[in-house]
């Protein structure tokens, strides 16, 4: 079989043509016509190299077809541990004592009902001071769920029976002296990536309905240790990408005709419309940025390796990560307080502290903000300005800071595609991926297919970029505490879910059309404290976290 490609075609055609060339080669006696691919993977070989590399590849579709016999779960992580600290970082350990600075009354409203959209720091003083029950906000909750969670298709597993004994306990506790701090007896959902011993774990996808794993999420465990009760599975977009998932589209509880954004998008969707107290989502490249700013929602993404993964569907083992969508900044730190630490089970997480002090005028903190993104043309550049001059009128100095690189930035992100395909290689070679509901160009089952052509070669490369990547960023960001940009400005989101940095997403206005818009906050490796702590003041003076959807205020 003589194979011709191009390099003009290689681009579009490639993956279906090289496939053929290197069957052929397979099955070839005397030749190996490996010049018709070469170009694709920027290559030149002559004749005898080509000949030379014959008995090899032999070999190594030997050790493939050896990989792919073997069962490998997705709950398998790789060998090697992705290490975000670049040299001369130093991490905090030694914890303070959390000064949270939560009041001490809160008043009751006179419809009960109303306490749906209450943030955490207030529900946990309503509780804390027998004001009103776990078990009213369950069912409160749970009555909500069943309400709208089919409007907005954001729930696949409600857990009524063990959420109401989990409310029950902490309603005991409560009432004997035994007070486990702020989330004690707080209602939440949790992203359907996330494990629960018996309880089916979908991730969204139709081939895996049905499926029940046999362990417990590290951090379900360490919520259900700090009291939370857990009320159900929330919606993703199958397999971590956006919001459509088998059940249909998780909806923007501010426009039912838009979808939520993902791929955390029953967590966002639910927190704004008051179907939970707040939720679990997980970040690899803006799935909790992008459907917390859709639906209006305050949300966290942490350090890589500040929260435990255990538990968790596996997409890219150096990229993903575990935090709250919640209704406030402060909402946030309480949640991050005690789901952050070191795991075993996790070898990528490490010992951090958490610092937070309602006590440090963030006046002395150090701002930078992305001037080039701020001064460009793009959408939400209105509200982002009023952001930034609401910043101001708090007496901060907001130090205008240029984080651009000339690094191959986009070509790390293979990085990504790469790991991702590995986590799901049998769906791809099984042909179940087509039981996917997105079948379109961009959606996984074609990004699969095309990952099998990264180049180990070209992945460790990306890697070695992605390392001076880390040094550069902390070389131009070091002296700051927090870095203000557009949510979506420039390519700081890829950027910084590469190099590991935290960030916090909040609510700052909406757009010509009625849906939310948000700003972004960067935070140092470990920083999160920083970040909550500035963000909470915007919002104490602002108070776009406190809107309501109006489809949901009933």
């Amino acid at each position: 079989m003589k194979c011709k490609l191009t390099k003009d075609k290689a681009r579009n055609t490639v993956l279906y043509v090289s496939l053929l060339c290197i069957s052929s080669f397979m099955h070839a006696q005397n030749k190996f016509p490996t010049e018709d691919i070469e170009p694709y993977y920027d290559l030149s070989f002559t004749k005898t190299e080509r000949d030379s590399l014959l008995s090899n590849l032999q070999d190594y579709q030997k050790s493939f077809q050896d990989i792919h016999r073997y069962k490998l779960k997705n709950s398998v992580g790789m060998s090697l541990v992705f290490d975000p600290i670049p040299a001369a970082f130093t991490i905090e350990t030694h914890q303070k004592d959390i000064d949270w600075g939560l009041a001490t009354e809160v008043k009751m409203p006179e419809n009960i009902n109303d306490i749906a959209f209450y943030p955490v720091y207030k529900l946990a003083v309503l509780l804390k001071t027998k004001k009103v029950t776990s078990t009213q906000l369950t069912k409160l909750y749970l009555s909500r769920i069943k309400k709208y969670g089919d409007t907005l298709q954001c729930i696949i597993t409600v857990m009524e029976d063990s959420a109401l004994k989990q409310a029950k306990r902490a309603d005991d506790e409560i009432a004997n002296g035994k007070y486990r701090g702020p989330l004690h007896g707080i209602p939440y959902g949790i992203k359907d990536l996330l494990s629960v011993e018996g309880i089916e774990t979908t991730w969204g996808a139709a081939p895996y309905r049905g499926q029940v794993l046999d362990k417990t999420a590290t951090i379900i465990k360490k919520l259900e240790d700090a009291g939370a009760v857990l009320l159900g599975k929330l919606t993703l977009g199958a397999l971590a990408m956006g919001d459509i998932w088998y059940g249909g589209v998780t909806k923007n509880p501010w426009d039912l005709k838009q979808g939520s954004s993902g791929s955390s998008a029953g967590s966002a969707s639910s927190t704004v419309a008051g179907l939970v107290a707040f939720a679990i989502g997980t970040e690899t490249l803006g799935s909790i940025v992008s459907p917390s700013t859709r639906c209006g929602a305050t949300g966290l993404r942490p350090t890589f390796g500040r929260v435990s993964r255990n538990g968790a569907m596996a997409l890219s083992w150096s990229m993903d990560k575990i935090g709250p969508i919640c209704r406030s900044a402060f909402d946030c730190g309480i949640v991050m307080n005690v789901i952050r630490g070191i795991d075993p089970l996790d070898p990528s997480t490490r010992t951090a502290a958490f610092n937070y002090n309602s006590k440090t005028d963030i006046r002395k903190l150090k701002v930078g903000y992305l001037q080039n993104l701020f001064e460009s043309t793009y959408p939400t550049k209105t509200n982002d300005q009023k952001m930034l001059e609401a910043i101001k009128s708090l007496g901060v100095e907001l130090i205008p800071l240029d984080i651009s690189t000339e690094l191959p930035l986009s070509a790390v992100r293979l990085m990504l595609t790469a790991e991702a395909a590995a986590a799901f290689d049998e769906l791809t070679r099984s042909n179940r991926d087509s039981l996917l509901t997105d079948q379109r160009k961009f959606a996984w089952p074609n990004t699969f297919r095309a990952a099998r052509f990264i180049p180990a070669v070209e992945y460790i490369n990306a890697s070695r970029i992605r390392t001076e990547l880390i040094q550069e960023y902390y070389e131009k960001t070091k002296d700051f505490d927090v870095i203000v940009t557009p949510s979506f400005g420039g390519s700081q989101l890829l950027l910084t879910n590469l190099t590991g940095n935290p960030c916090l997403v909040i609510p700052n206005g909406f757009n010509d059309k009625g849906s939310p818009t948000s700003i972004s906050l960067l935070g140092k490796l470990f920083g999160e404290a920083d970040l909550v702590l500035f963000a909470k003041k915007i919002q104490d003076a602002t108070g776009w976290e406190e809107k309501v959807p109006p489809l949901f205020k009933e």
